[in-house]
């Protein structure tokens, strides 16, 4: 057949197109397939010891069994589904009793305080011989780090001497060794030069503590106004980002801070506010398939109750009660408001909350499961062919986003590998890849 366009033309276009997605794929590979926590707790550094996780599930665990003592006592608190309460109910108590913390910040900065050099620096070199002994014991979370003080013109000196001294005394207790999963918080950017020196700090410590290089990754308050809009006036994550030099491994989402930035009062600043959602979507759309986990923040109505000791009158058990349920279903709605828009993980400020972050993450997973099982089970049996499932049209890009949903299931307890497996038709092996395309490719032999 004839065509118009000679081969040198064709090369020429086909060149520049190559060249054009192919560093596309490099900055937007999309999601790794690999764990995200589902929360991260943050607690100030002068408190952290090598067992706080392992107390605070106990913690959690106490009030969940206090307050929600059955399925239906946890069920009418927040509203759940008849039909998924008693299994939800189940999980719940088996996560907090087996990994009840999957992600914990040693704080230095909201948390902690402003305090004396001397004091932070005692501070700094105890919580790293805490940690060096956490992983000695076995007591860490799957996920660690910590957060150090902005690098503001005041701060940013107390930051990067924190930073160094924890590295520093850390590495000499562990024999070079970082815990799984470390990672160091930079909180309240508003300039990409911020996120540069810290990247330039990893680049000068890491050949003296005898690190890789590339081994300290960091994750992105965004807090500020200028974190969204920048001085001149453009979106400002894609400029972190790019300070960042592949180091970035999560951008927080800081909704108190945020809110307090638009000079909106403290009456007003809330999880559910409209700046927040804006912010929140800026995020995702300059974040989008870089692979950068995405956190939402915290709800700081804690779930603790007024009355304490032993001997209460029935008047204050309910009250104690009430309290608690009224917090848990706030905290509850706002998890599920975070879930709904693809923010997977978010802040815990208290170890009463765990209950209800697992069963709003448990209950969205179990809610969607048979719809989802349905349709990835019948797109993999159809290898890559659109197919229609009720009212809901899959077309090849929604797979892996369909494989995400099983795995961000599993990895955070909700459902198992077997039930996975069993109700999509794919193969351990194949769930375990972690990549559709490596699905379809197999079934088409």
């Amino acid at each position: 057949m004839k065509t118009s366009l000679p081969d040198a033309s064709l090369e020429k276009i086909t060149g520049r197109l190559r060249l054009a997605l192919a560093g596309l794929a490099k900055r937007y590979p999309g999601e790794s397939g690999s764990r995200q926590p589902v929360h991260t707790v943050y607690g100030g550094a002068h408190l952290f010891k090598s067992d706080t996780t392992v107390k605070l599930g106990q913690l959690a665990v106490r009030s969940f069994e206090t307050y929600s003592p059955d399925a239906n006592a946890l069920g009418d608190a927040l509203d759940l589904p008849r039909q998924v309460r008693e299994l939800v109910y189940e999980r719940v108590g088996e996560k907090l009793r087996r990994e009840a913390v999957e992600d914990f910040r040693i704080d230095f900065e909201d948390g902690y305080g402003t305090r004396g050099d001397e004091e932070e620096d005692g501070h700094t070199v105890a919580a790293a011989d805490e940690v060096a002994k956490g992983m000695a014991d076995g007591t860490l979370p799957p996920f660690i780090g910590i957060r150090i003080k902005t690098f503001s013109e005041e701060l940013h000196a107390r930051g990067i001497r924190t930073l160094d001294l924890f590295l520093t005394a850390l590495l000499q207790k562990t024999g070079g060794k970082l815990p799984s999963n470390f990672v160091v918080t930079l909180p309240k950017v508003t300039t990409p030069e911020q996120v540069r020196a810290l990247v330039t700090i990893f680049d000068e410590i890491e050949p003296k503590l005898g690190l890789t290089a590339g081994a300290l990754r960091m994750e992105l308050m965004v807090e500020t106004t200028q974190s969204i809009i920048s001085s001149d006036g453009q979106i400002g994550l894609p400029k972190l980002l790019e300070a960042a030099m592949g180091r970035c491994t999560g951008a927080h989402f800081g909704t108190y801070d945020y809110t307090a930035s638009c000079s909106i009062t403290a009456a007003y600043q809330d999880m559910l506010h409209p700046a927040c959602d804006f912010a929140r979507h800026v995020m995702q759309v300059s974040l989008g398939g870089t692979g950068v986990w995405l956190s939402d923040g915290a709800t700081n109505i804690m779930p603790v109750a007024p009355h304490r000791g032993d001997g209460l009158t029935q008047g204050q058990l309910d009250e104690n009660r009430a309290l608690v349920h009224r917090a848990w279903k706030l905290h509850y709605d706002h998890v599920r408001h975070s879930l709904a828009n693809a923010y997977y993980q978010g802040w815990d400020l208290h170890p009463a909350q765990l209950p209800t972050r697992y069963a709003a993450v448990f209950t969205f997973f179990l809610e969607g499961l048979d719809a989802a099982s349905e349709r990835l089970r019948n797109f993999v049996e159809k290898a890559a062919q659109a197919t229609l499932v009720g009212d809901v049209f899959d077309d090849a890009a929604t797979g892996q986003g369909l494989l995400n949903y099983f795995l961000r299931a599993i990895n955070c307890g909700a459902i198992t590998e077997e039930e996975a497996t069993r109700r999509t038709s794919i193969t351990l092996d194949e769930l375990r890849s972690g990549s559709f395309i490596k699905i379809l490719n197999n079934r088409k032999g």
